[in-house]
């Protein structure tokens, strides 16, 4: 058993804090009992320390597995930094950057290894992971795993084997957003001995949920940020509309910038580190922005498009106020929005027909012969692929979607990967090359300089630092790289920033391509429901904002938070939440069994005065609950 100090030192060792956030130290203890956990913490709850320091509180590594390239890469790069050793394997990377880092997780003295699910399933991993001393499974965005979640991944269901190659190592499933139904599923899909659930609210008592209706967003949002200061995202739905708002807001005198996951990496650190040190006040994004970073002073998140799910609207709207301090959490919404977004779920559902259409394309595009490609990958350029195949790029994205839900391949997000070499001969053989080849002495002097750890693994290089250094072009270093890689002294893999697609299965003839049509059916309700649920919050006008959020969470019992929109036009009838909810509740009662005209109504209520009696009346009409009929008699609405 290990000491419960052994926890502390460690925190303040690597992370220099003296105590643990809420829940935290429940759930390191639960692990380092050997229990497996679920761990349900809001964005922001520090669910990385969870695994991280238990990992480094006993002997052995960590393997911690997670859907999120980028994610994965920045956790890595922020372990290493805190000199702790990790490394990840993902889709982008060559056999043998992969055979490597297996190799130092099994042999050097590696903490952690990060890994996406599709890759546990690979005979090299299966093969090398039964002499490895694994002290945790750490499974991150858990709620992948279940299908009644809102990004399901068939890959998920593949981790539950685990347990046949390590039975007594216990497993750590994390996730910031799940509904009562998915907190269940995950833990019977992965197979714990025993239900453990350690969760925290989902209340968020310093946010103010604020719904506003609203033609003309772009001025609205000017006015919300003169209005509130401090720093501030935006979330918008297309890549395009990231530039277009971010430029609206320069003109304006608004200091922004704009991001999204087709940027380079480099592109990306700059606009999240000017944002961080607040050299930047507003950056306007995609979904592709916030995981991973934690910028305390959020003070509004607004969102200029409807999500496609709570699920998605809670985790963006809650890396506002991360200090506790007062923040807002805006939606801006138009009639239009809901058209848009019913329109946009019945446009990922596209027909079975198309979908093969698509499989079969993509074998033509690559010319994969039926039964091979398993577990290959091929870089995929979308825009390329969709003009050569006369195809539009939303359809594509959907079909290759369902593929990915159907287990046939994965289509990973697109990252920028730099490019990366390792010296394959040794360091006497490289010296006698040098003095064969005068005209690459320098050049190989100046990579040896300017990288080291070159001859145990791969390197990340930057091919316009090299030639700045030896005072030639890029294409010229690429050049040399590439005759050094023809020679078998190097192995070179070129940057680039396409999305991976990696096949799942073997590849089989469109005709025989199954889709389960009770999948499809099953999913498509899924999507209804949660659009259905995001329209009941952007829409409805007569329940607090929060207690939606919580009661779809499964918290049913939370009061009124008095601060959001709703609650704040409430606030003016001067009642109490319970001379409210008593009227209230016998309106409705009365209602749904006979309509009746306004005076009949007041005479039927008892307990209040008439007067609050009538601006119960008159809010519940202002806010749509009531309505008049063509008899001018009320009505309950539905």
């Amino acid at each position: 058993m290990i000491k419960q100090t052994n926890i502390h030192q460690v925190l303040l060792k690597y992370w220099g804090y003296n105590a643990f956030r809420e829940l935290q130290e429940d759930i390191i203890t639960a692990v380092l009992e050997g229990k497996d956990t679920l761990a349900l913490l809001p964005t922001g709850g520090g669910k990385s320390i969870c695994f991280q320091v238990p990992a480094l509180a006993k002997d052995g590594i960590c393997i911690v597995i997670s859907p999120l390239i980028a994610l994965m890469k920045d956790q890595v790069e922020n372990l290493v930094k805190r000199g702790i050793k990790a490394t990840a394997i993902y889709s982008g990377m060559t056999k043998r950057e992969i055979d490597i880092a297996i190799d130092n997780c099994v042999y050097g003295d590696y903490k952690f290894l990060y890994i996406s699910p599709e890759r546990i399933e690979t005979e090299i991993f299966k093969a090398r992971l039964p002499k490895m001393n694994v002290n945790l499974f750490a499974i991150d965005e858990s709620h992948c795993i279940s299908q009644w979640g809102y990004d399901f991944r068939p890959s998920y269901l593949n981790i539950v084997k685990l347990r046949e190659l390590k039975p007594e190592v216990p497993f750590l499933a994390l996730t910031a957003t799940a509904t009562t139904d998915v907190v269940k599923d995950i833990q019977q899909k992965l197979g714990f001995k025993k239900e453990n659930v350690l969760q925290k609210s989902f209340e968020r008592k310093n946010i103010a949920y604020v719904v506003i209706y609203e033609e003309d967003k772009l001025k609205r949002l000017l006015k919300i940020l003169s209005k509130i200061k401090g720093t501030s995202v935006v979330y918008v739905g297309t890549r395009k509309k990231t530039k277009e708002v971010a430029q609206f807001l320069i003109q304006q005198g608004v200091s922004a910038d704009y991001y999204h996951a087709g940027l380079s990496n480099q592109e990306r650190s700059v606009k999240q580190n000017n944002w961080i040190s607040n050299q930047t006040r507003v950056i306007v994004s995609t979904n592709a922005f916030g995981m991973g970073i934690d910028k305390p002073d959020v003070r509004t998140v607004v969102h200029l498009d409807l999500p496609n799910s709570l699920e998605a609207y809670f985790q963006e709207a809650g890396r506002a106020g991360r200090d506790e301090q007062k923040a807002y959490a805006v939606l801006l919404v138009e009639q239009a929005d809901r058209l848009d977004l019913e329109k946009q779920i019945i446009n990922s559902f596209p027909d079975i027909d198309t979908i093969k259409q698509v499989y079969q394309a993509l074998a033509n595009y690559y010319q994969i012969p039926i039964g091979s490609a398993f577990n290959e990958s091929y870089f995929f350029d979308m825009s390329a692929f969709c003009k050569q195949y006369n195809m539009q790029v939303f359809t594509v994205f959907n079909c290759l979607k369902f593929l990915e839900k159907e287990g046939y391949l994965m289509l990973s997000e697109a990252t920028y990967n730099p490019s990366r070499i390792k010296i394959e001969i040794n360091k006497n053989e490289l010296y006698e090359f040098q003095v064969k080849n005068p005209t690459m002495d320098l050049f190989l002097k100046t990579i040896l300089r300017s990288y080291t750890g070159l001859f145990e693994e791969f390197v990340k290089i930057d091919e316009y630092d090299l030639a700045r250094k030896i005072n030639t072009t890029k294409e010229k270093v690429e050049k040399a790289l590439d005759y050094l890689a023809n020679l078998k002294l190097i192995s070179y893999v070129k940057q680039t920033n396409l999305p991976q697609l990696t096949y799942l299965q073997e590849r089989v003839d469109a005709k025989s391509l199954y889709i389960s049509k009770q999948h499809y059916t099953e999913r498509k309700e899924v999507a209804v429901k949660k659009m259905e649920a995001v329209i009941y919050y952007a829409f409805s006008k007569h329940k607090c904002r929060s207690q939606i959020l919580l009661s779809y969470f499964g918290e049913n019992d939370s009061f009124r938070c008095g601060v959001c929109d709703v609650c704040l036009e409430r606030n003016k009838l001067d009642l109490s939440d319970i001379e409210f909810s008593n009227i209230s509740d016998q309106i409705k009662k009365i209602l749904t069994q006979e309509h009746l005209p306004i005076t009949l109504l007041v005479n039927k209520i008892s307990g209040s005065r008439e007067d609050k009696i009538i601006k119960v009346i008159q809010w519940l009409t202002e806010n749509e609950k009531l309505v008049f009929n063509d008899k001018n008699l009320l009505e309950w609405r539905k």
